[in-house]
């Protein structure tokens, strides 16, 4: 199965790198684009070469080879090309999954998929739990709670704290830094909280799901811990990631749960949802 990258960063690079060792099944690396060139060129020069650098995402569009693109870039670059991937039938896995908290996106997205035969795949991502979640929802979900933690790094580059006059640099002791509904969550910290989002869409919905993040100086991780009460009963799991070697505001295990999704679709075997 071919396999594209939209984007080049941090998740990107693991993506990459897992898919050309083998890590992801049989797969196969077709083209690599990012909106800075260099970028993606310095990516294939570190894969060893072999794999195509995309000097305009058409040519990934037009390259019959590929069957899945795997967005790894940002939210706008879901607005952007989401909708022209599924209508050429291709598949687009979804990283950035807080902008599919816009329900006009989400809508067109869907139908786009619908009109091209491919499908919108979303990981699971850093947090636990989302099967249960997607299960449960089917009978009922009365309440929902998200509490992510994490050092305040990885925050600290926020507009939404920036424009609050929020300083974390000197921060001593654990501080309560965003309280709302998932909806909000994503739209305040775009690159922090898409498990928020994923939880939604399993079944939570985006205002159905209160989110608290906490900026804790004694964390050298990240932690999510996520209690869900339906008709089904209480659920409760807690996450510590190890942050991703080269972003601090990405944990290693979002990375990870993309490169099972793939290895998923060309499994015979599949495990959960």
């Amino acid at each position: 199965m071919g396999v594209s990258l939209l984007g080049c960063g941090e998740i990107g690079r693991i993506l990459a790198r897992a898919v050309r060792e083998g890590r992801a099944g049989r797969v196969q690396l077709r083209y690599l684009f990012d909106r800075d060139p260099g970028r993606s060129r310095r990516l294939a020069e570190e894969l060893g070469g072999g794999v195509r650098v995309a000097g305009s995402f058409s040519e990934i569009l037009s390259d019959p080879e590929t069957r899945v693109v795997v967005e790894a870039a940002s939210q706008a670059a879901v607005a952007e090309y989401g909708e022209e991937v599924l209508r050429s039938g291709k598949d687009l896995m979804v990283m950035s999954v807080g902008a599919l908290a816009d329900e006009d996106l989400l809508r067109r997205l869907r139908e786009a998929a619908a009109r091209g035969g491919s499908r919108i795949h979303i990981p699971s991502g850093s947090v636990l739990g989302v099967d249960g979640v997607k299960a449960a929802g089917l009978v009922g979900i009365r309440e929902a709670q998200l509490t992510t933690r994490k050092p305040p790094a990885a925050l600290a580059y926020s507009p939404y704290l920036k424009e609050r006059g929020v300083d974390l640099s000197h921060l001593k002791e654990p501080k309560v830094v965003f309280e709302g509904t998932a909806r909000e969550a994503v739209r305040a910290f775009p690159e922090s909280v898409n498990i928020a989002a994923t939880l939604a869409l399993a079944g939570v919905g985006f205002d159905g799901l209160r989110v608290r993040i906490i900026a804790d100086p004694t964390l050298d991780r990240n932690v999510h811990e996520l209690r869900v009460r339906g008709e089904a009963g209480e659920m409760v799991t807690v996450a510590r990631n190890v942050p991703s070697p080269g972003n601090p505001r990405t944990s290693y295990l979002a990375a990870l749960s993309a490169i099972m999704r793939l290895r998923d679709l060309v499994e015979t075997l599949l495990v959960g949802t």
